[in-house]
């Protein structure tokens, strides 16, 4: 369940990052230690596992959300922040180890994935137990605030991609049930990583409201990015396993954009291929996407969820993270930026 992931958010160009998340880097190292800190409360015979999981490589989109939402200054390191993103990175590692399953992905952040290491089954199993051990760390808190946030997001997340999962395979996915997937799937964890942040750094119940409307916008807006990546990005650069869309049926927006502006006939073959009744050709839709303007269509739709996100805190400018959040938008069109349609057409 990505971000796709999660992701979603994992293949950004090292650069972008760099400019931006240098002022987090002693809460996000703080949380490292946090998270291997973890690790003895594994099982023995699966802390291994579990460590393969928790490693230092993923950028920490979601735990530097929880940071920035309640930054007070560079060296103010708040323990309930630090333990709010340990908790939103064990469920997001969840999802992914889960995520990878489903999509059958050979590659995760340059190295074998977790299912693909130790076997679909115990990868199962593994997501699970990192799922549980989030919800363990939510109820230390003194009252059961974050629990309750972090479980009705986990909910949310697994039901987004519960849906996704029942719907591959079929083409009677409207954009709509597109744009409500990713709200639960994606855009969850980084509405509620602003939210708890916001709110457990002492800020105002309205600026946090504020943030978890950033950050929902723009955890929709990195999933749109992470499904243009599918078919436009380099598998060597992503560092994961591209192209898994298409193969497992799955109509992202790229897809749903190509539907609506193939020729009939055109648009019959794919539904035959998305269907499982002819094999897939994903050279060929690339072709078509490129004819079509794909890319630059879902460029627009990633500025947009931009342009809503930073709306939501053109009311608070004088906050402290106000400037930091905005930055992310500016790290997310570096990331669009970097990417190029395989035949040349510029976005």
């Amino acid at each position: 369940m990505s971000a796709n992931s999660s992701a979603t958010s994992d293949s950004a160009p090292s650069h972008a990052f760099s400019s931006v998340f240098t002022l987090v880097s002693p809460h996000l190292a703080e949380l490292d230690r946090f998270l291997h800190g973890q690790l003895d409360a594994f099982e023995p015979e699966i802390r291994a596992m579990a460590d393969y999981c928790i490693d230092t490589s993923g950028k920490r989109i979601r735990p530097a959300l929880v940071f920035f939402s309640g930054w007070r200054g560079p060296a103010v390191i708040v323990p309930d922040l630090v333990r709010i993103a340990a908790v939103v990175e064990l469920v997001h590692l969840a999802t992914l180890v889960h995520d990878d399953i489903m999509d059958g992905a050979e590659v995760r952040r340059n190295r074998r994935t977790a299912a693909r290491e130790f076997g679909p089954t115990a990868a199962v199993l593994l997501g699970d137990a990192l799922f549980a051990h989030a919800l363990n760390l939510a109820t230390q808190f003194p009252t059961t605030d974050v629990c309750s946030a972090v479980s009705e997001s986990t909910r949310r997340v697994c039901a987004g991609e519960i849906v996704q999962t029942l719907r591959r395979g079929s083409t009677n996915v409207t954009r709509a049930d597109y744009q409500r997937v990713i709200d639960l799937k994606t855009a969850e964890l980084f509405r509620v990583s602003c939210r708890l942040g916001a709110r457990y750094s002492g800020f105002s119940p309205e600026y946090a409201d504020a943030t978890s409307r950033f950050g929902r916008h723009l955890g929709i807006a990195y999933q749109i990015y992470d499904d243009l990546v599918d078919f436009f990005g380099e598998e060597k650069r992503i560092g994961k396993t591209l192209g898994t869309d298409l193969a497992s049926g799955k109509l992202t927006l790229p897809l749903l954009v190509l539907m609506e502006r193939l020729p009939a006939a055109a648009r019959a073959e794919l539904t035959a291929e998305i269907l499982g009744q002819r094999p897939k050709q994903p050279a060929l839709h690339l072709k078509q996407m490129d004819d079509c303007d794909v890319f630059g269509a879902v460029t627009e739709a990633v500025q947009a969820e931009i342009a809503a996100a930073t709306g939501a805190l053109r009311a608070w400018p004088d906050e402290a993270p106000t400037p930091l959040l905005l930055g992310l938008c500016d790290v997310l069109q570096a990331q669009v930026a970097s990417l190029r349609p395989p035949f040349g057409r510029s976005a």
